[in-house]
């Protein structure tokens, strides 16, 4: 989830294209549905397809939403329509847990970073308190610390990599502490929202944090170290992006771009296929191996099997050790929500998100219980894992990754349902699914049943590897997918899809997907995540590369004659992803984590490109949490 034009160039992570997989793309099976002309209808009213230049709403308004749309716009600080404003939350390096020092930017500590929010806050879950009460004006709020930049926290160490490779000991200690997640408690009163302060849920969990291993992988060989010889006490989480709960109200946080922060040669070492497929030193971001041995893989061969994983913690107990789930597969994870299944079974939908890898479904062996909390802590470890496979004709079907079915035996390297998950990639290669453009976000829609998945971008596509699902290549603004598994049951085995959305500048970038009714602000580049509200439309949180307006939040509706008519709700400060986007349960709040403000070219502590939130001089920029409300206290977006 990272800027194309930044310094820090974290892109990497999703740029890799690790994937030399040559099965027919989603791109070329969207464009052979387009080539024949077709009209996509999804599963509500038409889009129009292949828009090049729409008409501007003349008159009434189609759309459900009627706030003051927001002009595109790029400076220092962020904007809200007229009506609204925008309440600062919480901030990197506010206090989390008690005994939390005050924020020093030029007194950086690792020991006090434990202790305070971590840095570039990205997916927000809400858990009402208490557990099982009315979802009102007290919640616990979770929150992913994805990545770190060093320039932007640290004096005097220049900009992006520059910075990065100057770090010293101390400083890298910070930046452990600095990643993986947050809980805090909040509540509104008045109509402001605030955090409460040394609460008892309260809890940070880092790079340091002591966690466990469960299901077929937990003490496989492949995760032993120095440290472990279990292979079942993995310690810390790393690149927490996107993410999401379970019925049983856990939180799932998920584990991206870890290969970007291991060192080593890889000349010699056995598992070099192993680590190519996920791109492991092949491009190194962070140079923690000097300081940190388990970063090095020529100390610690196996320290990047232990990342990519999905992390279960429970937001309601700060004691609970997080568990990694190893059945869900491992991968560079960008979400993981659920939908309930005709007979009690829940299923997770999950994106690896970089160039031309794919989306996987996780099916549970045995219905949730809603009245037994405990009887579903180890629900996890047992189930089926799928990738999906989509066709030009609009079907899809969800293929079984199951040790001993197809090619996943002993054969072709897998001896287990083990080695099945920790090489998830090289496995679903074998089962010939179709490679997509960054799927990040997979989203499930809890009032129309259906399943949208986010595909970010894809510079890289080529004409020659388009599809019906990817139609473009280069694919450079990102589309949405819009699934709907056979019958209702997300337990299914198919269903069939459409392109909801094609992105990019009307008029200018060939093949968009919008309504025609779009004004000049209405478009959008690179659809990072998704929130529904309760009524069941769409809020759309970008992650554009450059572009002539800032990343923000474009609401759309999903049935009626507004479908597919995006508005321009928010705008961010310069340099920043806005990420996260959940609403209150009363739709009267959004919350939304605002990434790496300040992430521009050159931009550093000492010279950044913005002071947002605290514009002090001498306070640099500050990863932080918002929440957009409107001044007369009614429904966003109305």
């Amino acid at each position: 989830m990272n800027r194309d034009h930044q310094d820090q160039a974290l892109d990497a992570g999703e740029n890799l294209g690790s994937n030399s997989s040559r099965e027919t793309s989603i791109g070329e099976l969207i464009r052979r549905r387009l080539g024949r002309r077709e009209a996509l209808y999804g599963a509500g009213a038409m889009i129009a397809a292949g828009t090049t230049r729409p008409a501007m709403a003349q008159g009434g308004n189609p759309s459900s939403f009627s706030f003051p749309e927001v002009a595109h716009r790029s400076d220092a600080t962020h904007h809200v329509p007229e009506g609204y404003e925008a309440q600062v939350l919480i901030r990197w390096g506010d206090p989390v847990v008690a005994g939390a020092p005050s924020f020093d930017p030029l007194k950086l500590d690792a020991a006090a970073q434990e202790k305070q929010f971590g840095y570039n806050c990205d997916y927000l879950g809400l858990y009402p308190l208490p557990l099982g009460g009315p979802a009102q004006d007290r919640f616990l709020m979770v929150v992913n610390h994805e990545y770190t930049n060093t320039g932007l926290m640290f004096s005097g160490l220049g900009p992006g990599r520059e910075a990065m490779a100057r770090a010293d000991k101390s400083q890298v200690a910070v930046e452990l502490a600095a990643h993986g997640g947050s809980v805090i408690e909040i509540r509104r009163e008045r109509g402001r929202w605030s955090v409460v302060p040394d609460s008892r849920y309260a809890r940070r969990i880092s790079l340091n944090t002591p966690m466990r291993f469960s299901g077929p992988a937990a003490g496989h060989d492949k995760l032993k170290t120095s440290s472990d010889p279990t292979g079942r006490a993995p310690v810390g989480m790393l690149n927490q992006c996107a993410g999401g709960g379970t019925p049983w109200g856990t939180w799932l946080t998920t584990e991206e771009n870890f290969n970007l922060y291991f060192s080593g040669d890889l000349a010699n070492a056995p598992d070099r296929k192993r680590y190519e497929r996920y791109g492991v030193a092949r491009t190194t971001v962070f140079h923690w191996g000097k300081h940190v041995d388990r970063f090095d893989i020529g100390k610690e061969p196996n320290e990047p099997n232990r990342f990519g994983w999905i992390v279960e913690i429970d937001p309601y107990d700060p004691t609970w050790t997080p568990v990694k789930r190893t059945a869900l597969g491992r991968a560079k994870h960008e979400g993981c929500t659920y939908a309930l299944c005709r007979d009690g079974r829940v299923a997770f939908y999950m994106g690896d998100d970089e160039r031309f890898e794919y989306i996987y479904k996780f099916v549970t062996a045995r219905p949730w219980s809603p009245t037994d909390r405990a009887a579903n802590r180890d629900l996890l470890d047992d189930g089926t894992l799928f990738v999906a496979r989509f066709d030009e004709g609009g079907k899809m079907e969800w293929l079984p990754m199951v040790h001993g079915q197809g090619p996943l035996t002993a054969t072709n390297g897998f001896a287990s349902q083990g080695d099945v998950v920790i090489e998830k990639r090289r496995a679903a290669d074998l089962l010939k699914p179709t490679p997509m453009d960054r799927p990040e976000d997979i989203e499930t829609n809890p009032v129309n049943g259906r399943v949208y998945a986010i595909l970010t971008n894809n510079d890289r596509r080529t004409a020659e590897r388009v599809d019906a699902a990817n139609t473009r290549g280069p694919n450079k603004h990102g589309h949405i997918v819009e699934m709907t598994p056979d019958g209702g049951d997300h337990a299914a085995s198919v269903g069939t899809w459409a392109i909801f959305m094609a992105f990019g500048k009307p008029g200018t970038d060939p093949g968009t997907v919008y309504h025609p009714g779009i004004s000049a602000n209405g478009w959008l580049s690179s659809p990072d995540n998704c929130a529904f509200d309760s009524r069941g439309r769409m809020w759309i949180a970008t992650d554009a590369p450059a572009t002539e307006m800032a990343d923000g939040v474009w609401t759309t509706d999903l049935e009626g004659a507004g479908r597919g008519l995006t508005r321009c709700f928010y705008q961010a400060p310069s340099g920043a992803e806005v990420c996260g986007p959940i609403l209150s349960p009363d739709d009267r709040t959004l919350f939304l984590a605002i990434q790496h403000p300040g992430q521009d070219p050159g931009s550093t502590f000492d010279k950044p490109s913005t002071r947002w939130p605290d514009f002090k001089e001498g306070m640099p920029p500050r990863p932080s949490v918002i929440a957009i409300v409107k001044k007369d206290g009614g429904v966003v977006g109305s």
